[in-house]
């Protein structure tokens, strides 16, 4: 049985394809620059790998593209696409609609429309992306929306609404949604499984950092707060979002600069974050090779950032009245030796304590990064998205 997995953006079609007997990954890819030019990697299990600038006027060509390389003779995994048993679709926004992953008919698609100005950047492009798959496949194969906000639908009211006047609450669902929901429900699972104990039984708090990040509370197997408010602005300090600052800000600066909602907007999510107090990139790489340089600005921004994240774990510690492991994950928290190092430091009220060589070693594979004599479990764990999509899209066809 294999699973096909898509999240389409708006210029963009990445792609895996898994297979659900052994979950390995048969082949992946990215089609990019869509409507805009055109360029594809399609790379297999076993390294072969076709890579090629072609021009892709719509989602639909750059599928009939994927398509056809799955099927090729020398870049192929699969000698026909009905050897796909269904279609697994990343939906960024499911808004309090979607507590949990649906097959796509009509009336889920109208309702991904509906909600789509509170994720007009993503939600519209997740919907071309269904629309292409459908053309280009089997009308009879089965198709699974996954929401990034599913897993946060557990966080109770009093952590998702805003003191806001009601009324927005009820009129405009204004309220915390929370994002990468996928991630941390596959971390905090793995980290079960390490721990060897039901998830059911533990307090984590999992950290997904990249260019976009958050941290979610997970007690019992659920998530009960998470960083990402009603967008994936809130929160922490990311690569170009402000995260969460005082709303009086964005009056101020507007009166000051003359600036429009809309240059605001552009502002927080576009020129803030690493970019915006370094000065020198978005890209965490970037920014930590100037500090090393004696950037004092690089300094200042990753710096920062270590510091939210161990606030956040003090809170969410708190509002769980306890934790039993932390996870790092996505591509900072796989990969930043010290941003793991400074964001546990100076916690040991908490009693965590991280063991240099340990976590010096964590790249590539799950690994323990905490000291034997923490009474908190630090673990690196690196996510998989990808297969949860999968596996929720297994789950949602088999019932």
């Amino acid at each position: 049985m294999k699973i096909l997995v898509i999240n389409a953006g708006s210029s963009s079609l990445k792609y895996q394809l898994i297979d659900m007997k052994t979950e390995r990954c048969e082949a992946k890819g990215l089609c990019e620059k869509i409507g805009i030019g055109g360029f594809i990697k399609h790379q297999t299990f076993d390294n072969r790998v076709y890579e090629k600038e072609e021009e892709f006027k719509t989602h639909k060509q750059a599928f009939d593209k994927v398509a056809m390389l799955l099927e090729d003779k020398d870049y192929g995994v699969i000698k026909s696409l009905d050897e796909i048993t269904a279609v697994g679709h990343r939906i960024v926004q499911g808004a309090d609609r979607f507590s949990e992953s649906v097959k796509i008919d009509d009336d889920v698609i109208k309702q991904i429309e509906e909600i789509s100005d509170l994720a007009p950047l993503h939600n519209p492009a997740h919907l071309v992306g269904i629309k292409a798959c459908r053309d280009v496949l089997d009308k009879a194969k089965p198709h699974v929306a996954v929401f990034d906000t599913a897993f946060h639908s557990s966080i109770p009211k009093k952590a998702h609404v805003f003191g806001l006047p009601y009324e927005y609450y009820e009129k405009y669902h204004v309220r915390k949604y929370g994002f990468h929901g996928t991630s941390h429900k596959y971390v905090s699972q793995e980290c079960a499984k390490l721990l060897k104990k039901d998830v059911k039984e533990l307090k984590i708090i999992t950290c997904h950092l990249g260019n976009g990040a958050s941290i979610t509370a997970v007690n019992k197997g659920r998530s009960v707060d998470t960083t990402m408010g009603f967008t994936p602005l809130d929160g922490l300090l990311m690569g170009t979002r402000s995260g969460s600052i005082d709303p009086s800000v964005i009056t101020y600066i507007a009166e000051k600069e003359n600036m429009s909602i809309k240059q605001i907007d552009f502002m927080l999510n576009k020129k803030s974050g690493y970019l915006g107090i370094s000065g020198v990139g978005s890209d965490h790489r970037d920014v930590a090779s100037a500090r090393d340089a004696g950037n004092k600005r690089a300094a200042l921004a990753l710096e920062i950032q270590s510091y939210q994240i161990k606030k956040y774990i003090g809170a969410f510690a708190a509002a769980m009245n306890g934790v039993d492991a932390i996870v790092f994950t996505g591509g900072i928290g796989e990969h930043s030796e010290k941003t793991r190092k400074d964001s546990c430091d100076e916690m040991s009220f908490l009693g965590i304590k991280i063991d240099d060589e340990r976590n010096k070693l964590a790249n590539e594979k799950a690994t323990l990064i905490s000291s034997d004599d923490s009474k908190v479990k630090v673990f690196m764990i690196p996510t998989n998205e990808e297969l949860v999509i999968a596996r929720e899209t297994l789950e949602v066809i088999s019932r």
